[in-house]
């Protein structure tokens, strides 16, 4: 049996008579009455009874009458839903970032944006830190925020803001009253790093690694707060975003350093599947993001 079987059923049940199931399904009496034998033949039985001029459903057809009830409600919820999410009025978007630093900004922009899209469900997966891109082409999730691209015809890069990165040093530390520091300088340093593998350090890849330079010391350290207690006590140097050690300059006896004469900056980007169709919430997210970070952060 066939949708349209069951809503042929439905109708004659609800409306009383053939005439007014007629209207409702806009159907010819030839048409309809057609496909009520149709129906009756794949069911292998008589689903009404006509008695005087009337069609009283039958066991079988209680049972059906019953079923399309069921069916045509499960159908309609769904189409509902799907309409909902094609048109971008319920949905999910998952997320994750190549560093956990990403997640001090991050919080606060998805807030701002569940107001606006109360029914778009907003995930940070943090499973997926560190491999961000990798668990994208695994459809684990929807968007990845990183600064390392790799060429990927499947993948699709928008820029999202640009930062620097500066050396977090004590007050007391032989930087302190330098303007800037070059991969020479590493060589009798303790670098803290948030994590291994060293490639996955911007500090490594941009200014250590291209000049062979190793410092004297490196230790891993995933706590940002206990690494900067280690700066502050002279017991090493870490690097970080400018705006993301700005908060600690305040109260605490730590410098920022430029890297090179020049700074070192880096780029920040949204990366997405390239050939998904995505509904319109998800493309609202992406320019939101934008606009707030770059706007209300002020992240230069």
């Amino acid at each position: 049996m066939e949708i349209r079987h069951l809503r042929l059923i439905k109708a004659i049940v609800e409306e009383g008579s053939i005439t007014k199931a007629i209207d409702k399904l806009h159907l010819t009496q030839s048409a309809l009455s057609h496909q009520l034998k149709e129906a009756e033949y794949q069911l292998g039985t008589p689903i009404f009874l006509r008695t005087n001029k009337k069609l009283v459903l039958t066991k079988a057809g209680e049972k059906i009458y019953e079923l399309a009830n069921e069916i045509l409600d499960k159908l309609s919820q769904a189409e509902s839903q799907i309409k909902q999410m094609v048109y971008g009025e319920h949905g999910e978007i998952r997320i994750s970032t190549e560093c956990f630093s990403s997640y001090h900004w991050l919080p606060p922009v998805l807030k701002q944006f569940h107001l606006l899209y109360p029914n778009v469900d907003l995930k940070i997966v943090t499973e997926a830190t560190h491999i961000p891109l990798q668990k994208l082409l695994e459809n684990v999730i929807d968007i990845a925020i990183i600064s390392d691209q790799i060429k990927d015809n499947n993948i699709k890069y928008i820029e999202l803001f640009q930062d620097e990165v500066v050396m977090a040093v004590s007050e007391n530390h032989a930087w302190a009253n330098k303007k800037y520091v070059v991969a020479e300088d590493f060589i009798n340093e303790h670098l803290l790093i948030h994590s291994l593998p060293m490639e996955t350090v911007t500090i490594h890849q941009f200014v250590l690694a291209p000049a062979k330079v190793t410092p004297k010391k490196i230790t891993p350290l995933p706590l940002t707060e206990a690494s900067l207690e280690m700066v502050k006590a002279d017991m090493g140097v870490m690097s970080m975003a400018k705006w993301a050690l700005l908060p600690h300059l305040k109260n605490n006896p730590i410098k920022a350093i430029k890297i090179g004469k020049n700074g070192l900056k880096r780029k920040h980007f949204i990366a997405i599947r390239e050939n998904q169709q995505y509904p319109d919430y998800f493309h609202h997210f992406i320019t939101f993001l934008q606009n707030e970070i770059n706007l209300q952060w002020n992240i230069q």
